[in-house]
C-alpha cells in the first residue's frame, strides 16, 4: 500500500546501541531539556529503567516509550534494549518508529549487538542519525569508530542514503552533543533539531479507514489489559466501535473503554489520536501482539509482526525438592503453566509448550540471559521452581542437523589470548580474526556453536583474570560441528538431609569448591560442591565431630573455611549437566541432581552403560 501523506507534527525514533554505550542516560538528558521537567525538579537518574531488575544490572531489557516536546514537534522515543537475547524487544519497538539514532560508544566502537539492533533497523528502511558518545573518556577513538561504523554500514548492505547519515559526537553524562570534535558543546539542541529537521514524520495514507499494529501489551490495575502501537491509518476516537485481527484471520469486537498517549515517561488521556500516532488502548481483553484493530465497518489487516526463532530451550518443572513449598508461595504445575502463559503474550520472543513426557515445560526464548531474567523475575513473584540446563535448538535440513553458529568478539589482555584460543578451538571454535591493539590489549573473533558458549564464560573470566570481555551474536545455522566435553569436573552430592556442619565441610574442602557454608540445609541428592575429578562423589556434609573424654593438644582448634562465592542463578545454569538441575526459590538457589536417590541414580547409570 503506497503511503501519500506524512504527519508532520509527529516524529517516532528509537535509540538503539549495544549495552552500556549510554542510551538510557542519553534518554534522562532529552527530557531535562526539552522542558519536560520544570527547573531545579528533583528526578530520578535512568528514569526509563523502571524494572528492579534494570536498576540492579545496570541494563535495560524491555523496550519502553516517552515523548518529548521540541519546537511544536512531538517526539514519540522509543529506548530499546542493548543485548541480543532481548531481540525481540528490538524488533517489535522498530514496528513503531520511522528513524533511528544510532548510539556508539568512542572507545569500544560497534560491538555484536550493534551490528544486530542496526541491522534490523536497515531491513525496516529506518532513517539514521550517528551519535559517537563518551568522547570525553582518555581512550576515546573517534575516528576510528567512524570509520568501524561505515564499515559496518557497507558489511551490513545498507544503501547510499542510510550512508550519508548526520553525525554527532556527545557525552550523555553531562546532557552534550555538538556537529565536531573541536565546536564548544553545550546542550543537546543541535540532536533534537536533527530529529525533527532529518527523521521524516509518519507517513499514512489519505482516506484509509482507522488502522492500528499492536506492538506491545501491558496491564493496570485500574484499567486492565493495555494494548500498545502505532495508528499506521485513519484516526480513532473513545468508545468508537472497533474489531481485532487475529490470526488467520479470526475476528473480535472489542470495547475501548480509554485512549492515551505517551507525555514524557508517563500517559495522558486523549478523545482522539491522528496518524502516526503511538497509543495506548484500555479495556481491551482478547489481544495479542501482531493483531490488527481497525473500525468495524471496514476491517482490513496488516501484515503481521514476525520476530526471529528462538535458538535455546529449558525445562521447567514444579519442585520436588524435600524443601518444596516452604519458601515459595506458587508452588503448582498450573501456576506455573500461567505465568508461563502470561510471558507468551507480553514477549513475542518467548514460546513454551508441554513436555513430551508430561515432566514440566519447554520453555523457548533467544538466549540463556532471557531465561535468567524470565526465571529471576518469576523467583521475585514467589514462584518456586526446577529449571534443567539450556540446551541449542537444532533444526534438521535435507537430513542434515544443523546447529545455531554465533559469531563471537573476544577482547582480553595480549597474555591471555593463547588460553582463550585454545579453550575455544576445544569447543570447535574457529578464529575468524586477531587484532593487536597497542594498548596492550586483543580482539579476537571466532565462529563456534550456540551450545559452545553455555557454562564457558565464568571459566572465561576465570581464565582472564576478570579482565576479559565477551561478546556474541547468532550469525546463522551450519552442520553440526562434533561433540565436545563441556565440563571436566563432577559434582559433590549430599547422601542425606541435615544442615551442613563445619567439621565436616573442612574435610570435604580437599575434594572440590564447595557451594555451601555451615547451618545450610541439604538434602539427598542436592549438589554442595564441585568435585576436582570428572567423576560424581556422595559425601555427608552433615558429620558431626565425634566426642571422647580424651583431650589433646589440638583437638580444640577453631575450624576455618574457605569462603564460599554465593551461588547466583547465572553461575548455577552454566555450571549444571544435563542429568542435574536448579532449584530456584524466593530465598535460595540450590543444584540437585534430577533423580534425588542416590540408587536410583546408579540404576540410571548402568541402564546408560548397558
Amino acid at each position: 500500500m503506497k503511503k501519500d501523506a506524512n504527519n508532520n507534527n509527529l516524529r517516532n525514533i528509537a535509540i538503539i546501541a549495544h549495552v552500556d554505550h549510554g542510551k538510557t542516560t542519553l534518554v534522562d538528558a532529552l527530557f531535562k531539556q526539552s522542558g519536560l521537567f520544570r527547573e531545579n525538579q528533583e528526578t530520578e537518574d535512568r528514569l526509563m529503567d523502571n524494572m528492579d531488575l534494570e536498576r540492579e544490572r545496570g541494563i535495560t531489557i524491555a523496550a519502553k516509550n516517552c515523548s518529548v516536546d521540541w519546537k511544536g514537534t512531538k517526539i514519540n522515543i522509543l529506548d530499546t534494549p542493548g543485548h541480543a537475547d532481548f531481540g525481540g524487544e528490538v524488533e517489535r519497538a522498530l514496528s513503531m518508529v520511522d528513524g533511528a539514532i544510532l548510539l556508539v560508544d568512542s572507545s569500544e566502537g560497534p560491538l555484536p549487538q550493534t551490528r544486530f539492533v542496526l541491522g534490523k533497523a536497515l531491513e525496516a528502511g529506518l532513517k539514521l542519525i550517528v551519535v559517537i558518545n563518551k568522547i570525553d573518556r582518555p581512550d576515546a577513538r573517534c575516528e576510528e569508530v567512524l570509520n568501524e561504523v561505515y564499515d559496518l554500514l557497507i558489511d551490513l548492505d545498507a544503501d547510499e542514503d542510510q550512508l550519508e547519515f548526520p553525525l554527532y559526537y556527545a557525552i550523555g553524562r553531562d546532557g552534550v552533543a555538538g556537529k565536531s570534535l573541536d565546536e564548544p558543546m553545550e546542550n543537546l539542541h543541535c540532536l533534537l533539531d536533527a530529529i525533527v529537521e532529518e527523521v521524516p514524520g509518519p507517513s499514512y495514507c489519505e482516506g484509509e479507514p482507522f488502522q492500528m499494529m499492536v506492538s506491545d501489551l501491558s496491564y493496570s490495575d485500574y484499567l486492565g489489559r493495555l494494548c500498545v502501537g502505532k495508528v499506521i491509518n485513519g484516526s480513532v476516537k473513545a468508545r468508537e466501535g472497533l474489531v481485532c485481527l487475529g490470526d488467520q484471520g479470526k475476528q473480535t469486537s472489542l470495547n475501548v473503554t480509554k485512549i492515551q498517549v505517551y507525555r514524557g515517561p508517563g500517559l495522558v488521556e486523549t478523545d482522539e489520536v491522528e496518524p502516526g500516532e503511538i497509543v495506548v488502548l484500555a479495556g481491551i481483553d482478547d489481544v495479542y501482539i501482531g493483531d490488527t484493530i481497525c473500525h468495524k465497518s471496514d476491517p482490513k489487516a496488516l501484515p503481521r509482526l514476525t520476530v526471529d526463532e528462538p535458538t535455546v530451550s529449558m525445562r521447567f518443572t514444579p519442585n520436588s525438592s524435600p524443601f518444596q513449598g516452604q519458601e515459595g508461595k506458587l508452588v503448582q504445575s498450573s501456576k506455573i503453566r500461567e505465568r508461563l502463559e502470561r510471558e507468551t503474550m507480553l514477549n513475542v520472543s518467548i514460546k513454551f509448550e508441554e513436555a513430551t513426557n508430561g515432566d514440566g515445560f519447554i520453555v523457548k526464548g533467544r538466549g540463556e540471559f532471557q531465561m535468567v531474567i524470565l526465571i529471576e523475575t518469576m523467583r521475585r513473584e514467589g514462584f518456586e521452581l526446577c529449571v534443567g540446563r539450556p540446551e541449542v535448538i537444532f533444526h534438521k535440513e535435507d537430513g542434515k542437523v544443523m546447529e545455531p553458529i554465533e559469531h563471537l568478539y573476544v577482547d582480553c589482555e595480549e597474555e591471555y589470548t593463547g588460553i582463550v584460543t585454545e579453550k575455544l578451538s576445544q569447543r570447535k571454535g574457529r578464529m575468524l580474526a586477531f587484532v593487536n591493539h597497542e594498548n596492550g590489549r586483543a580482539r579476537l573473533e571466532f565462529s563456534v556453536p550456540s551450545r559452545a558458549l553455555i557454562g564457558y564464560r565464568d571459566e572465561f573470566l576465570t581464565d582472564t583474570r576478570g579482565t576479559g570481555i565477551l561478546n556474541s551474536l547468532i550469525s546463522g545455522y551450519e552442520e553440526y560441528r562434533g561433540d565436545f566435553a563441556e565440563r571436566h569436573t563432577g559434582s559433590l552430592v549430599a547422601d542425606r538431609i541435615g544442615e551442613a556442619v563445619p567439621y565436616a565441610l573442612f574435610n570435604l574442602e580437599p575434594r572440590g569448591n564447595l557451594f555451601v557454608t555451615p547451618a545450610d540445609r541439604v538434602y539427598e541428592g542436592m549438589i554442595v560442591g564441585e568435585h576436582n575429578r570428572d567423576n560424581d562423589l556422595n559425601v555427608n556434609p552433615c558429620k558431626a565431630k565425634k566426642l571422647s573424654n580424651v583431650r589433646a593438644s589440638g583437638k580444640d582448634d577453631a575450624v576455618v573455611l574457605t569462603p564460599v562465592v554465593p551461588m547466583t542463578l547465572e553461575r548455577a545454569i552454566q555450571f549444571i549437566r544435563e542429568d542435574e538441575m536448579v532449584e530456584v526459590t524466593p530465598e535460595n538457589i540450590r543444584l540437585r541432581k534430577r533423580t534425588l536417590a542416590a540408587a536410583g541414580r546408579k540404576m540410571e547409570g548402568k541402564k546408560a552403560k548397558a
